[in-house]
């Protein structure tokens, strides 16, 4: 008989260092979506600030709590990071686990400004901590998030794992070879 072993989306890939960036595989306990019934939003919000710590967040936003992130993840919709879904929540939205489904790395280093503009259309460099967006890497749905002033997180479909940490390293490796004419 076959014996499955479960391996994390970037399993294999990363961490790599590149000169001071740093990518790393992020591997919360859980992940879920959450969308408020027509006309349940507040309940909805309510629901989880008791029993996950966190409100729903504004769009383009996200809140935190100890391990528990809420992140906006598109209108009347949250994808909530760090914990299995209370059933009370069912309530108030549908709970979907989504555990299995995202690749979530995280972009560190003083370039990291520098590689995203490369990747995608979103201004990061006047994104807020906190801030999150939908958008494409490439050609890629994402969702970026700016957790410090040189740190984002980002989330892809599982599938495009290895196409995400191909993309940050190319455009990575393509800045550092940059740096490198024009210093000489």
């Amino acid at each position: 008989m076959v014996k499955l072993v479960a391996q994390t989306p970037c399993h294999g890939l990363l961490p790599i260092s590149l000169g001071d960036i740093s990518l790393t595989e992020v591997t919360p306990q859980a992940i879920f979506s959450y969308a408020p019934f027509a006309g349940q939003t507040r309940g909805a919000s309510e629901a989880l600030k008791t029993h996950h710590g966190v409100a729903m967040p504004r769009p383009g936003r996200v809140a935190t709590k100890e391990d528990v992130t809420a992140m906006w993840f598109g209108q009347d919709q949250v994808l909530v990071l760090g914990a299995r879904a209370d059933a009370g929540l069912a309530t108030f939205g549908a709970v979907t686990d989504q555990s299995d489904a995202w690749a979530i790395v995280e972009l560190h280093g003083a370039a990291t400004l520098d590689i995203l503009a490369r990747l995608t259309p979103v201004d990061v460099a006047a994104m807020r901590t906190n801030d999150t967006a939908r958008s494409l890497i490439q050609h890629m749905s994402a969702s970026l998030t700016r957790l410090a002033e040189d740190r984002f997180q980002l989330v892809v479909m599982r599938s495009m794992a290895r196409t995400l940490v191909h993309d940050l390293t190319m455009a990575a490796t393509g800045l550092a070879a940059r740096q490198k004419i024009i210093q000489e």
